[in-house]
C-alpha cells in the first residue's frame, strides 16, 4: 500500500474541509487488513501541522473502493460534516469519473439504469430485477471521450451512489473496467488497481457558500500511456 503523502495528495484544505487525491491501494477508512486508512493518516497530519492537543476531529463524507483512485472529501468540523452529508443525500455534490474499458461496439453516449443489490459476504453487487425488494435503482450517464487501439476512455456521471455501482453497471453491458477481475475483466493491472478514477468534484462549499471545483491529478499509468485519441 502506498504511504500517504500530504504534499502531493492534499488538493484542497481550509478550516472546514479537506480534499485528498487517493492513490489505488489506499483505503479511506479502516478495514480488516489493518492498513492505515486515509482518515487516520490525515488526523496525524492535522495534529502535527496545527499543533492540536487531544483527538482531532475528521469526518468521512464518502468513500472510494480500495483499487480506485481519485478525489475524496473529508470534513474538519461537525458543522461541515452535517451539511456535506445533507448535500450528498440531495445529490448536490457532483462527481465525475473516468474509466478505461475494452473497446467494443457501444453507443458513444448513454444513460444506464439498473436495479442492483449488494452481497455483503462476497463484497460484490449484482444486477437484479425491478421490483425485487433487495435491489436499489442505480443510474449513471457515460460518454466515450477517447479511444486507443484496444480501449475506450469513458467519462461517467453518477446520479445515484450504490455499492460498486459503476463497476457492476458497466460490467453488465459487457464493459468491465480494465483490471477489475471481480467484475469480469480478464486480468489484473500490475499494481492491483482498477482503471477507474474519481476525476472531478464540484459543489458549493458548506460554510463559505463558494463554488469548489477540483480535478484529480493522480498520475495513473493507464490514463497517461495508452495515448487516447479524442472521439
Amino acid at each position: 500500500m502506498r504511504t500517504f503523502d500530504p504534499q502531493k495528495q492534499i488538493v484542497y484544505e481550509d478550516n472546514h474541509i479537506i480534499v485528498v487525491d487517493k492513490y489505488p491501494s489506499q483505503i479511506v477508512q479502516g478495514d480488516k487488513t489493518g492498513d492505515e486508512p486515509l482518515n487516520e493518516a490525515l488526523k496525524k497530519y492535522l495534529k502535527v501541522k496545527y499543533n492540536k492537543p487531544g483527538d482531532v476531529f475528521l469526518g468521512v463524507v464518502h468513500r472510494l473502493d480500495r483499487p480506485t483512485s481519485g478525489l475524496v472529501i473529508f470534513a474538519r468540523t461537525s458543522k461541515a460534516l452535517i451539511r456535506l452529508n445533507q448535500m450528498l443525500q440531495n445529490h448536490e455534490i457532483h462527481k465525475t469519473y473516468r474509466a478505461i474499458v475494452r473497446k467494443k461496439k457501444i453507443e458513444k453516449t448513454a444513460k444506464l439504469t439498473h436495479h442492483i443489490y449488494k452481497n455483503s459476504k462476497q463484497n460484490k453487487s449484482f444486477v437484479g430485477k425491478a421490483g425485487d425488494k433487495r435491489t436499489k435503482k442505480a443510474i449513471l450517464d457515460y460518454v466515450v471521450i477517447g479511444e486507443s487501439d484496444s480501449f475506450f476512455l469513458l467519462e461517467i456521471t453518477l446520479h445515484t451512489g450504490r455499492h460498486h455501482q459503476i463497476r457492476v453497471q458497466l460490467s453488465s453491458i459487457g464493459l468491465p473496467i480494465k483490471g477489475d477481475i471481480k467484475y469480469g475483466y480478464s486480468r489484473t493491472n500490475r499494481d492491483a488497481s482498477i482503471s477507474l478514477n474519481a476525476h472531478q468534484i464540484e459543489f458549493i462549499h458548506p460554510v463559505k457558500k463558494t463554488l469548489v471545483n477540483i480535478v484529480s491529478s493522480v498520475d495513473l499509468p493507464d490514463f497517461t500511456k495508452l495515448r487516447f485519441k479524442k472521439v
